[in-house]
């Protein structure tokens, strides 16, 4: 039976390489799918629609999330001004829990998750225990060191590289989105415009 974190890394496998860029994904030494085949290096072409939902796939994986949230992500994403793949892109980017992954303050998207719904996480001095919280520009998370020590060594420990629109100090447990990203700055190797044109088929 395979292991929970082995399950995560599923589509890793099929696409050859890890979706988080993780050095201890199965896909690292085995960048093929899984099964008795998978080794051959055949891989079936994929129709239009399979390469669609092959980057929709990865997206979600990449932040963890149900269909349904991405749907409803992009729902809204289409509404008002704008490009609608910049604004899907950076709703998804500035999800609290993205932000902590994204800041080396949790080791995994995962990890990111469940320490703030077990409330270690706050936003500007207030608990947080939702995921999808929209952090805006400007503001602070931190982490009480008192309340979640683990947590507090977890983060101080991290080595991660964190992109340029964040400004996070491992020694005071706090990260600031220090502005909104670019697009070309979001560290996830998906086609954008193919999640787009998946949903307006």
């Amino acid at each position: 039976m395979a292991t929970a974190s082995q399950a995560k890394h599923k589509l890793c496998r099929r696409v050859g390489q890890c979706i988080w860029d993780s050095p201890k994904c199965p896909s690292v030494k085995r960048p093929y799918p899984a099964g008795q085949h998978g080794k051959t290096g055949r891989r079936g072409k994929l129709s239009t629609y399979g390469t669609l939902l092959l980057e929709k796939q990865k997206l979600r994986k990449h932040y963890a999330i149900s269909e349904k949230q991405l749907r409803i992500a992009y729902t809204k994403a289409k509404k008002g001004e704008g490009q609608a793949h910049e604004k899907l892109f950076r709703t998804l980017e500035q999800r609290l829990d993205s932000v902590l992954f994204r800041s080396g303050f949790a080791p995994s998207i995962f990890a990111a998750k469940q320490f703030v719904n077990h409330g270690h996480i706050l936003v500007d001095g207030k608990s947080v225990d939702r995921s999808s919280y929209n952090v805006k520009e400007g503001q602070v998370i931190s982490v009480n060191a008192e309340k979640s020590p683990a947590v507090a060594e977890i983060i101080k420990n991290s080595n991660a590289t964190v992109p340029a629109y964040l400004d996070a100090d491992t020694e005071t447990l706090k990260v600031t989105l220090a502005r909104i990203p670019e697009i070309e700055e979001i560290p996830v190797n998906v086609s954008i415009m193919s999640v787009i044109e998946y949903y307006a088929r």
